[in-house]
């Protein structure tokens, strides 16, 4: 019963956050008009970034937003401090440079957001498989100091004498 109560507390927050968003952007869209709809339409690429991320962190969204903003960003300081009218904010959406410009910074976070990974991947199995080296080759000097007894294996000689097979009994005896 302590469970179904902390679900349907997680879902009334969940719908409080969303109303809260959509009071808040409704505001800036009656005071901000302008600035507004560059951000929005701008900012397309990463609405899509959160549409397609289904995982929890949102690694694809933070990457591709954050450089799809900072192509978004010198249109806003335009809008901001030469004219801040709904005629400059459609001049900017309509502008295939500009447009060009903000859609081309989201594709480089795309661009890194898929390309990073592996090469991380990369270099942590080389570090990893360096480690094993040294790892390794501190070990081999502990067993020559102490010997065979230190680890799990068998002394080559013991080896040896356990792969001749045990002599087997003859009639005689």
């Amino acid at each position: 019963m302590a469970r179904q109560a902390v679900g349907q507390g997680n879902a009334a927050g969940k719908a409080g956050i969303w109303l809260w968003v959509v009071a808040i952007l409704t505001i800036m869209v009656i005071l901000s008009a302008p600035t507004m709809i560059v951000l929005a339409l701008g900012s397309l690429p990463t609405a899509v970034a959160w549409l397609c991320d289904r995982t929890k962190e949102k690694f694809a969204t933070f990457c591709v937003g954050g450089l799809n903003f900072c192509g978004v960003f010198p249109y806003l300081l335009k809008i901001w401090f030469d004219d801040h009218s709904l005629s400059a904010a459609m001049n900017i959406v309509s502008d295939v440079f500009a447009l060009a410009v903000m859609y081309a910074a989201a594709g480089f976070g795309w661009a890194l957001f898929l390309s990073i990974p592996p090469v991380v991947s990369a270099f942590l199995n080389v570090i990893a498989q360096q480690r094993v080296s040294y790892l390794r080759s501190i070990q081999k000097a502990i067993t020559d100091e102490w010997g065979h007894s230190v680890t799990d294996e068998q002394e080559p000689a013991e080896i040896e004498q356990s792969e001749t097979p045990p002599a087997q009994p003859t009639a005689d005896n």
